[in-house]
């Protein structure tokens, strides 16, 4: 897209503090980071998000997270990373091109990633199952 920033970004349009690239994408460290060492993975082609996405860069984009991750880890000495992506506004998307970020984390850090756990009836564990499993190929 001519338009998007995160497309001129991993096409080297505009500058970034790139640490890893290959023909698929371009790593770069995030200008607004949640934690010191948080890298942004973005493809070279343009998806709005994951039901965009090719799935041939889909396969390869963990790949290039877990290389990211275990660089960051070694080099910043963080205890944990999140590995995350978001899709959609209500899933906090603020870029429509999708992006995985690598955070990493320390155990006395002040970053919240979490959701409040709710219970479900079995009953609906399993229609929804059923429900999913008849839609996946």
């Amino acid at each position: 897209m001519s338009d998007c920033l995160f497309c001129k970004i991993a096409n080297g349009e505009f500058d970034s503090f790139t640490v890893y690239e290959d023909n698929d994408f371009r790593a770069i460290m995030d200008i607004a980071p949640a934690s010191r060492g948080h890298i942004i993975i973005l493809p070279k082609t343009h998806a709005t998000d994951i039901f965009d996405l090719d799935e041939v860069i889909a396969s390869k984009i963990y790949v290039v997270a877990k290389k990211l991750a275990k660089a960051v880890k070694e080099v910043t000495g963080c205890d944990g990373v999140n590995v995350l992506q978001n899709n959609g506004e209500a899933a906090g998307q603020t870029v429509f091109h999708l992006h995985m970020h690598v955070i990493p984390r320390w155990n006395d850090d002040n970053i919240k990633i979490l959701w409040e756990q709710t219970e479900v009836e079995k009953d609906v564990l399993k229609e929804l199952a059923e429900d999913i499993k008849g839609i996946v190929k």
